[in-house]
Protein backbone atom coordinates (compact mmCIF):
# COMPACT_ATOMS: atom_id res chain seq x y z
CA UNK A 1 0.00 0.00 0.00
CA UNK A 2 1.06 3.73 -0.31
CA UNK A 3 1.35 5.58 2.86
CA UNK A 4 -2.35 7.13 1.21
CA UNK A 5 -3.58 4.19 1.00
CA UNK A 6 -2.55 2.31 3.92
CA UNK A 7 -3.96 5.62 5.89
CA UNK A 8 -7.35 5.56 4.53
CA UNK A 9 -7.44 1.54 5.14
CA UNK A 10 -6.60 2.22 8.86
CA UNK A 11 -9.54 4.75 9.68
CA UNK A 12 -12.14 2.99 7.39
CA UNK A 13 -11.20 -0.81 9.26
CA UNK A 14 -9.44 0.41 12.45
CA UNK A 15 -6.62 -1.19 12.22
CA UNK A 16 -3.24 -2.06 9.29
CA UNK A 17 -0.49 -4.70 9.29
CA UNK A 18 2.73 -3.50 7.86
CA UNK A 19 5.24 -6.62 7.21
CA UNK A 20 8.79 -6.54 7.66
CA UNK A 21 9.38 -3.48 10.39
CA UNK A 22 11.68 -5.58 12.18
CA UNK A 23 14.25 -7.63 10.87
CA UNK A 24 15.79 -11.29 11.78
CA UNK A 25 18.87 -9.57 13.52
CA UNK A 26 16.23 -7.17 15.64
CA UNK A 27 13.91 -9.96 16.22
CA UNK A 28 16.95 -12.26 17.78
CA UNK A 29 18.14 -9.40 20.23
CA UNK A 30 14.69 -8.89 20.98
CA UNK A 31 14.47 -12.49 22.74
CA UNK A 32 17.70 -12.45 24.25
CA UNK A 33 16.64 -9.13 25.98
CA UNK A 34 13.31 -10.80 26.62
CA UNK A 35 15.41 -13.59 28.47
CA UNK A 36 17.18 -10.84 30.16
CA UNK A 37 14.39 -9.59 31.12
CA UNK A 38 12.96 -12.53 33.26
CA UNK A 39 16.15 -12.91 34.80
CA UNK A 40 15.43 -9.23 36.21
CA UNK A 41 11.76 -10.06 37.22
CA UNK A 42 13.26 -13.01 39.07
CA UNK A 43 16.46 -10.57 41.04
CA UNK A 44 13.67 -7.78 41.42
CA UNK A 45 11.08 -10.14 43.28
CA UNK A 46 13.76 -11.94 45.36
CA UNK A 47 14.89 -8.52 46.82
CA UNK A 48 11.81 -7.48 47.30
CA UNK A 49 12.45 -4.29 44.87
CA UNK A 50 9.15 -2.31 43.91
CA UNK A 51 10.00 -2.11 40.68
CA UNK A 52 9.00 -5.58 40.50
CA UNK A 53 5.20 -4.86 40.09
CA UNK A 54 5.84 -3.78 36.43
CA UNK A 55 6.27 -7.40 35.79
CA UNK A 56 3.08 -9.42 36.00
CA UNK A 57 2.86 -13.65 36.41
CA UNK A 58 0.93 -16.00 34.24
CA UNK A 59 -2.27 -15.98 36.37
CA UNK A 60 -3.39 -19.01 34.32
CA UNK A 61 -0.14 -20.83 34.24
CA UNK A 62 0.64 -23.98 36.02
CA UNK A 63 3.98 -23.67 36.62
CA UNK A 64 4.62 -20.66 38.69
CA UNK A 65 8.27 -20.93 37.31
CA UNK A 66 10.13 -22.43 34.45
CA UNK A 67 13.85 -22.99 34.51
CA UNK A 68 14.14 -21.01 37.70
CA UNK A 69 12.52 -17.79 35.89
CA UNK A 70 9.09 -16.49 36.40
CA UNK A 71 6.49 -17.24 33.74
CA UNK A 72 5.07 -13.84 32.94
CA UNK A 73 1.94 -12.48 31.19
CA UNK A 74 3.24 -9.07 30.50
CA UNK A 75 6.30 -6.41 31.22
CA UNK A 76 4.72 -2.60 31.51
CA UNK A 77 7.97 0.16 31.07
CA UNK A 78 9.78 -1.93 28.86
CA UNK A 79 11.88 1.21 28.02
CA UNK A 80 12.87 1.97 31.69
CA UNK A 81 14.50 -1.72 32.07
CA UNK A 82 15.50 -1.94 28.24
CA UNK A 83 17.48 -0.17 25.70
CA UNK A 84 16.40 -2.59 22.94
CA UNK A 85 13.04 -1.96 23.71
CA UNK A 86 13.14 1.86 23.88
CA UNK A 87 15.04 2.02 20.90
CA UNK A 88 12.13 -0.40 18.93
CA UNK A 89 9.56 2.45 20.05
CA UNK A 90 11.41 4.95 17.73
CA UNK A 91 12.16 1.80 14.90
CA UNK A 92 12.85 4.05 11.45
CA UNK A 93 10.47 1.68 9.69
CA UNK A 94 7.89 1.80 12.29
CA UNK A 95 7.69 5.66 13.18
CA UNK A 96 6.94 6.86 9.59
CA UNK A 97 3.54 4.82 9.54
CA UNK A 98 2.54 5.88 12.79
CA UNK A 99 3.32 9.41 11.60
CA UNK A 100 1.44 9.22 8.79
CA UNK A 101 -1.70 8.24 10.43
CA UNK A 102 -1.34 11.31 13.29
CA UNK A 103 1.09 13.77 12.59
CA UNK A 104 4.65 14.18 13.03
CA UNK A 105 4.90 15.10 16.61
CA UNK A 106 4.75 11.30 18.61
CA UNK A 107 4.50 11.04 22.07
CA UNK A 108 4.59 7.62 24.17
CA UNK A 109 2.07 6.63 26.15
CA UNK A 110 2.83 2.80 26.38
CA UNK A 111 6.03 0.62 26.46
CA UNK A 112 4.84 -2.82 27.18
CA UNK A 113 5.87 -6.78 26.54
CA UNK A 114 2.70 -9.35 25.84
CA UNK A 115 3.84 -12.81 26.63
CA UNK A 116 1.86 -15.64 25.90
CA UNK A 117 3.84 -18.72 27.46
CA UNK A 118 3.85 -22.29 25.91
CA UNK A 119 0.65 -24.56 26.44
CA UNK A 120 -1.04 -22.20 28.93
CA UNK A 121 -1.06 -18.36 27.41
CA UNK A 122 -4.34 -16.87 29.01
CA UNK A 123 -6.29 -15.08 26.78
CA UNK A 124 -7.66 -11.74 26.31
CA UNK A 125 -11.21 -10.86 26.64
CA UNK A 126 -12.14 -8.57 23.89
CA UNK A 127 -12.06 -4.73 24.75
CA UNK A 128 -10.95 -1.27 23.74
CA UNK A 129 -7.83 0.24 24.63
CA UNK A 130 -8.84 3.26 25.28
CA UNK A 131 -11.47 2.15 27.94
CA UNK A 132 -8.83 1.70 30.64
CA UNK A 133 -6.36 4.87 29.25
CA UNK A 134 -6.83 8.29 30.94
CA UNK A 135 -6.83 10.01 27.65
CA UNK A 136 -9.00 12.08 25.59
CA UNK A 137 -10.25 12.28 22.90
CA UNK A 138 -9.46 8.55 22.60
CA UNK A 139 -7.26 8.82 19.33
CA UNK A 140 -4.35 7.15 19.97
CA UNK A 141 -2.47 4.15 18.01
CA UNK A 142 -1.87 1.11 19.45
CA UNK A 143 1.08 -0.73 17.38
CA UNK A 144 1.54 -4.79 18.23
CA UNK A 145 4.85 -6.24 16.98
CA UNK A 146 4.94 -9.98 16.69
CA UNK A 147 8.70 -11.04 17.78
CA UNK A 148 7.33 -13.92 17.63
CA UNK A 149 5.07 -16.03 14.39
CA UNK A 150 1.78 -15.17 15.56
CA UNK A 151 -1.29 -17.86 14.47
CA UNK A 152 -4.45 -19.44 15.92
CA UNK A 153 -3.13 -21.98 17.91
CA UNK A 154 -1.09 -19.52 19.80
CA UNK A 155 -3.63 -16.76 20.04
CA UNK A 156 -3.22 -14.35 17.80
CA UNK A 157 -4.76 -11.02 17.88
CA UNK A 158 -8.70 -10.85 16.62
CA UNK A 159 -10.16 -7.64 15.90
CA UNK A 160 -13.47 -6.38 14.67
CA UNK A 161 -12.81 -3.89 11.78
CA UNK A 162 -14.64 -0.48 11.88
CA UNK A 163 -15.40 -1.22 15.77
CA UNK A 164 -13.58 1.94 16.23
CA UNK A 165 -16.73 3.82 14.68
CA UNK A 166 -18.66 2.60 17.47
CA UNK A 167 -17.59 4.67 20.50
CA UNK A 168 -16.37 4.16 23.86
CA UNK A 169 -17.96 1.18 25.56
CA UNK A 170 -17.12 -0.88 29.09
CA UNK A 171 -15.37 -4.13 29.21
CA UNK A 172 -14.92 -6.44 32.02
CA UNK A 173 -11.40 -8.30 32.95
CA UNK A 174 -9.00 -8.58 30.08
CA UNK A 175 -7.25 -11.58 31.20
CA UNK A 176 -9.06 -14.80 30.97
CA UNK A 177 -8.54 -18.22 31.66
CA UNK A 178 -7.69 -20.40 28.77
CA UNK A 179 -11.01 -22.18 28.13
CA UNK A 180 -13.11 -18.58 29.08
CA UNK A 181 -14.75 -17.01 26.61
CA UNK A 182 -13.45 -13.79 25.07
CA UNK A 183 -15.93 -11.86 26.46
CA UNK A 184 -19.17 -11.62 28.54
CA UNK A 185 -21.41 -9.45 26.96
CA UNK A 186 -24.35 -10.12 25.23
CA UNK A 187 -24.82 -7.55 23.02
CA UNK A 188 -21.48 -8.42 20.93
CA UNK A 189 -21.28 -10.42 18.33
CA UNK A 190 -18.05 -11.82 18.30
CA UNK A 191 -18.22 -13.51 15.16
CA UNK A 192 -17.64 -10.40 13.56
CA UNK A 193 -14.14 -10.56 14.74
CA UNK A 194 -10.97 -11.52 12.07
CA UNK A 195 -8.08 -13.18 13.15
CA UNK A 196 -4.70 -11.13 12.29
CA UNK A 197 -1.97 -14.02 11.40
CA UNK A 198 1.44 -11.98 11.78
CA UNK A 199 4.72 -13.18 10.76
CA UNK A 200 7.71 -12.37 13.19
CA UNK A 201 8.44 -8.84 12.76
CA UNK A 202 5.26 -7.85 11.42
CA UNK A 203 3.46 -4.85 13.12
CA UNK A 204 -0.38 -4.13 13.64
CA UNK A 205 -1.19 -0.98 14.26
CA UNK A 206 -4.76 -0.40 15.31
CA UNK A 207 -6.64 2.47 16.56
CA UNK A 208 -7.02 2.71 20.56
CA UNK A 209 -11.64 2.03 20.07
CA UNK A 210 -11.17 -0.77 17.89
CA UNK A 211 -12.49 -3.78 19.56
CA UNK A 212 -9.72 -6.86 19.76
CA UNK A 213 -8.44 -9.88 21.95
CA UNK A 214 -6.81 -13.16 21.71
CA UNK A 215 -7.36 -16.52 22.11
CA UNK A 216 -5.08 -18.94 24.24
CA UNK A 217 -1.92 -20.54 23.36
CA UNK A 218 -2.30 -23.91 23.18
CA UNK A 219 0.75 -24.42 20.84
CA UNK A 220 4.17 -25.64 22.51
CA UNK A 221 6.23 -22.40 21.84
CA UNK A 222 5.98 -18.86 23.60
CA UNK A 223 4.07 -15.93 21.66
CA UNK A 224 5.90 -12.67 22.73
CA UNK A 225 4.84 -8.96 21.14
CA UNK A 226 6.51 -5.53 21.65
CA UNK A 227 3.12 -3.11 22.57
CA UNK A 228 3.68 0.67 21.77
CA UNK A 229 1.04 3.10 22.04
CA UNK A 230 1.39 6.50 20.34
CA UNK A 231 -0.78 9.80 20.37
CA UNK A 232 -0.29 13.41 18.95
CA UNK A 233 0.09 16.34 21.21
CA UNK A 234 -4.01 17.28 20.85
CA UNK A 235 -4.47 14.09 23.12
CA UNK A 236 -5.50 15.18 26.80
CA UNK A 237 -3.99 13.66 29.61
CA UNK A 238 -7.30 13.26 32.34
CA UNK A 239 -7.47 12.89 36.08
CA UNK A 240 -9.50 10.05 36.62
CA UNK A 241 -7.80 9.75 40.21
CA UNK A 242 -4.56 9.61 39.10
CA UNK A 243 -1.80 11.27 39.53
CA UNK A 244 -1.74 15.10 38.24
CA UNK A 245 0.46 14.86 36.33
CA UNK A 246 2.53 12.46 34.16
CA UNK A 247 5.65 12.41 32.16
CA UNK A 248 5.31 11.32 28.59
CA UNK A 249 8.13 10.23 26.09
CA UNK A 250 8.43 11.76 22.67
CA UNK A 251 9.31 9.90 20.13
CA UNK A 252 9.22 12.69 17.31
CA UNK A 253 8.93 16.28 16.20
CA UNK A 254 7.91 18.50 19.06
CA UNK A 255 10.59 20.97 18.34
CA UNK A 256 13.45 18.34 19.80
CA UNK A 257 12.21 17.53 23.36
CA UNK A 258 12.55 14.67 24.67
CA UNK A 259 9.85 14.57 27.26
CA UNK A 260 6.67 16.37 27.83
CA UNK A 261 5.14 16.82 31.32
CA UNK A 262 1.33 16.71 31.07
CA UNK A 263 -1.15 18.40 34.01
CA UNK A 264 -4.04 16.67 34.33
CA UNK A 265 -7.48 17.96 33.19
CA UNK A 266 -10.46 17.75 34.69
CA UNK A 267 -13.44 15.16 32.64
CA UNK A 268 -15.94 17.40 31.46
Amino acid sequence: MTPEEQKAFFFDQGYLVVEDVVSPEELAECEEEIHKLHVLAADLAANGDKRSGSFQREPYARDKEQDGLPVLRKIEQTRDFSNVFKNLAAHSKLVPVVQNLIGLDLLLFRSTLMLKPAFHGSSHGFHQDSAYWPMEPPALVTVSIALTDAYSENGCIRVIPESHKWGMQKWGDIARPQDAKLTDRKNLDISQAIEVPLKAGTALLFHSLCVHGSGPNNSPRPRHTALYAYFPPTVRYMARGRDSSRTFPVISGLEGRKEVTMVAESAA
